[in-house]
């Protein structure tokens, strides 16, 4: 007669124990966890905080660098407009026709550079700049763009016949200051910079592109991938294991703190996610379009008083998006810059003409 052991002492045939050991094993090491977290490391924040503060100043250092990198654009065109403007001048007698659009063509180039630069960091490409032709082709691409097209507010400022080659790889910002640099090199063979001053202007273009470089590589650089992985799954962590620790002492609590705490982490890491790219459209980027559109009217202002001051007809209204770019900050068509845009109010601001010693007529 078969021996049968009691159902109580039976682990092996017939019982269901090789079913449910992962589980089994899966709570118990995560109860080991738990109890190790509470003994050994009672401080788990400061891990959590010391990963999240790394990821938040890595991503505020990116927009911080972004933003000095516009400034240090900004600064250089400011530099080379006044250079240009000032000291383009013929020693043997006034500039002739050439000269002078030779000179308005390059301060125009010098306007779309930051342009190109913030439609090359959004990617915001364009397959019908091809080549800039005449001004109905201009306008008819700006009202299709109106329309919900890509956006390239710059179309106006560069030459007629203009050929991009983004599709073949060369990115429009570098490839706009060739012909500023041959600008340079023109004024220096005329006899308008002497050698000094034409270096200087020459790093002031290097300056440029360095700047454009240093935001390209925060653009095509991401936070790798594995800092990225390993956060969330300690800030997912951090949140399972908060509520044991807490339950005891707060009891019901223990919901409101422990939302408040997760809130707190969450919200700052996802500060840092925004603030990883700076050159989009969300709220906490950096505000491009304000800045290259201010940077825009200023030098376009300088440059309708010194076509004034040269005897040179002065553009009303440069393109077909002018009512669009006066309400890049306001949200409306009608902004406060309309004076520098229009034909009756060529000065500096609305009703006011810049004085006359600003340039020496060529």
């Amino acid at each position: 007669m078969e021996c049968r052991w009691p159902l109580v002492l039976r682990f092996i045939k017939g019982a269901i124990h090789g079913a449910i050991l992962l589980p089994v094993l899966g709570h118990a090491i995560f109860t080991v966890i738990v109890v190790i977290l509470d003994k050994h490391i009672p401080s788990l924040s400061i891990v959590v905080g010391l990963i999240l503060v790394f990821r938040n100043q890595t991503s505020y250092n990116r927009f911080w660098d972004g933003r000095n990198c516009l400034t240090t654009i900004t600064t250089a065109l400011r530099n080379l407009t006044r250079t240009i403007l000032v000291s383009s001048r013929n020693p043997n007698g006034p500039l002739s026709d050439a000269e002078k659009q030779d000179i308005e063509r390059t301060i125009r180039l010098l306007i779309a550079f930051p342009y190109a630069v913030k439609c090359y960091l959004r990617a915001e490409w364009s397959t019908e700049w091809g080549a800039v032709s005449n001004p109905n082709m201009i306008a008819d691409v700006v009202r299709r763009q109106e329309a919900g097209g890509p956006k390239q507010e710059f179309l106006s400022l560069l030459p007629a016949g203009f050929q991009a080659h983004e599709a073949d790889g060369l990115g429009l910002p570098l490839q706009l200051t060739f012909p500023i640099d041959a600008f340079i090199q023109r004024g220096a063979d005329r006899g308008w910079y002497d050698p000094p001053m034409a270096n200087q202007m020459g790093n002031q273009v290097s300056a440029m592109i360095d700047a454009y470089g240093k935001m390209e590589t925060i653009k095509l650089t991401p936070i790798p991938v594995a800092h990225l992985i390993h956060q969330k799954q300690v800030l997912a962590l951090f949140g399972c294991v908060l509520p044991f620790a807490m339950v005891d002492d707060m009891g019901w609590w223990a919901v409101p703190i422990v939302c408040l705490v997760i809130f707190t982490l969450y919200g700052i890491e996802g500060i840092g996610s925004q603030l990883e790219d700076p050159f989009g459209y969300d709220k906490n980027d950096i505000k491009m379009d304000a800045i290259v559109e201010d940077e825009r009217v200023e030098i376009e202002a300088i440059l309708n008083e010194w076509k004034k001051l040269n005897d040179l007809p002065i553009d009303g209204d440069d393109s077909a998006t002018n009512g669009a770019r006066n309400g890049v900050r306001n949200g409306t068509s009608n902004g406060t810059r309309n004076g520098t845009h229009n034909g009756t109010h060529n000065g500096v601001t609305n009703g006011n003409v810049a004085p006359r010693e600003m340039f020496i007529r060529s």
